[in-house]
């Protein structure tokens, strides 16, 4: 049997880790949110960005803390497509759960649907990652605790799916992320809780890729496109405050021709007879006007 180190770099790797479930789960409520809210193609989009937020920041965290896996005697490689595999897998999924959710007819049954989809799919990506593990051995598991872990991570993606069709304010959504993340790893430890290694020497080579050549690069860009998509979500407005906009921008056109259209010129009053104006009129040319002056004049 091979001894198994999952805390070799101490705390660091958890803490990480954790960071990035929370990051992913903050960012996947909050655009859920805008999807909720959202009608047509917007809500597609939205629910879209939210499974890639959360699912790629639940991947992010189970590679994270892999890299304080260690076993003695062996070195640890992962295979490439599989690794691959198990991020698409946790994006839709997760995608799936909450289109069950955000298009179901009943709530109840769409939240247990959404939440036992959701969940499954999230052992899956875990298990798809553990099956990537390339060593010196074979990885075996406790059937009772993988079944535990499996539980944990229905019951945590159920509680963030409640969550995020449920959940207005913003700080309320924060707190939710926070026990998305925590829930989320206590499902990989515990699910790291059932491995048992069995070492097999041999001279061949292992195939696959190391952390540092393949893992960790994708790890550091799923990071970055989670807090860059986090700070264009929390900078661009919501449905209301586009409303609101909007509606301002209707007001100001409105009032914008009432405040600069000209005066209109008064109607010129006809003279009451016997006051001795003569009625307006068109102007007579200046020939005939001389004409007129000349002829009262010789009278």
């Amino acid at each position: 049997m091979g001894t198994l180190n999952p805390l070799s770099p101490g705390w660091l790797t958890p803490a990480l880790s954790y960071l990035m479930a929370c990051a992913g789960a903050a960012l996947g409520l909050r655009c859920t949110l805008r999807g909720v809210a959202a009608r047509g193609a917007a809500r597609r989009n939205w629910l879209v960005t939210a499974a890639a937020a959360i699912g790629s920041g639940i991947w992010t965290m189970h590679f994270v803390a892999m890299f304080g896996f260690t076993v003695d005697g062996t070195e640890l490689r992962y295979d490439v497509p599989l690794t691959v595999l198990s991020l698409l897998v946790a994006v839709l999924v997760t995608g799936l759960g909450l289109t069950v959710v955000c298009y179901g007819a009943h709530r109840g049954l769409a939240l247990l649907a959404g939440g036992v989809t959701t969940g499954l799919g999230v052992a899956a990506m875990h298990y798809l990652g553990m099956a990537a593990v390339r060593m010196h051995g074979a990885l075996r598991y406790d059937a009772g605790t993988v079944a535990l872990s499996v539980l944990v991570a229905v019951g945590a993606a159920t509680a963030a799916l409640w969550a995020a069709v449920t959940i207005r304010n913003v700080y309320a959504a924060g707190a939710a992320a926070l026990a998305m993340g925590l829930a989320v790893s206590c499902m990989h430890y515990t699910g790291m809780a059932a491995v048992h290694v069995r070492l097999e020497p041999t001279r061949a080579g292992l195939g696959g890729a190391g952390p540092m050549e393949f893992v960790f690069p994708l790890a550091v860009g799923l990071g970055s496109f989670l807090f860059l998509a986090s700070a264009f979500v929390a900078l661009s407005p919501t449905a209301q405050e586009r409303a609101g906009y909007r509606e301002a921008g209707e007001l100001a056109i409105e009032e914008f021709p009432a405040a600069t259209a000209r005066p209109e010129p008064e109607p010129e009053l006809e003279p009451e007879p016997g006051d001795g104006r003569e009625p307006s009129g068109p102007a007579r040319p200046a020939a005939e006007r001389y004409g007129a002056d000349h002829h009262e004049r010789a009278a």
